[in-house]
This record gives structure tokens, C-alpha cells and sequence, in this order.
């Protein structure tokens, strides 16, 4: 799928539109090219476009890195930040080397094990961590 700069929503809702058109009521494309419409729809609605239009961008550039918001030496000092109540919820921060992925749970926040890149731990024939 090739990258479209500085598309025009309507023009994109227009086209999907004409695709719906040639699939039944019901059927699964239409379901499927009508959640698509919701779904590009959605940001206007929540006035969140420009934030759309740069996900959109950074999914297709071939030199996206995450994002590491923080670095902490030790679990405890990024304990201290998490509960501070500055984390947002998907944010990524390096503990002692390590990546992690701040998560949101019902009444409180914790860090969740994401490895970023070149970080993924080796595993040997038996799928025991190499030494």
C-alpha cells in the first residue's frame, strides 16, 4: 500500500463509499470497508487529525524508532515516577537496560515487559535464555 501525503479524508471516504456500493448489506466487506469509514472518521470527531495524520506518517517511515520517554538505573526509582501519576498509559521507558511498556489497570499503572529493538534475549535449541 503506497503512502498518500497530505491525503483529503473526504475524498478517501468518498472512494470507500463507491467500494461499499458493489458488496451486499450485511456482507462481511461492507461491515469491514464500513468500520474503516468509522475508523477514519473518528479522529476528526474527537478533533485528534493532526495526531492521526503523524501516526499515519510514522507508520510508514522506514527509519521509525520507538520512543523511549525515560530512563531509570533502578525498578525502584521507576516505581517512584509511575506512582508520581505522570506516566500515560502505552508510554516506553528503559529500566536497568530493559524495556517497558507503562499499562493502565482499573485503579493504578504498571510497567509491562516490551524489549525494544535489539533487545530481544537469545534463546538456545531448548528455549532456555542463552548465558
Amino acid at each position: 500500500m503506497p503512502y498518500i501525503p497530505d491525503f483529503d479524508t473526504e475524498a478517501v471516504l468518498h472512494i470507500l463509499n463507491s467500494i461499499i456500493q458493489k458488496h451486499p448489506e450485511g456482507s462481511p466487506e461492507r461491515d469491514a470497508i464500513e468500520l474503516a469509514q468509522i475508523a477514519l472518521i473518528y479522529p476528526r470527531h474527537i478533533r485528534k487529525e493532526d495526531d492521526f495524520r503523524r501516526f499515519y506518517r510514522d507508520v510508514y517511515d522506514p527509519s521509525f524508532k520507538l520512543k523511549v520517554s525515560h530512563e531509570f538505573s533502578t525498578r525502584e526509582e521507576a516505581d517512584e515516577w509511575l506512582a508520581s501519576g505522570k506516566a500515560e498509559d502505552a508510554e516506553r521507558v528503559r529500566i536497568a537496560g530493559k524495556g517497558f511498556m507503562v499499562v493502565r489497570l482499573p485503579g493504578r499503572s504498571t510497567f509491562m515487559s516490551a524489549p525494544l529493538e535489539g533487545e530481544e534475549e537469545e534463546t538456545d535449541e531448548s528455549g532456555e535464555g542463552s548465558e
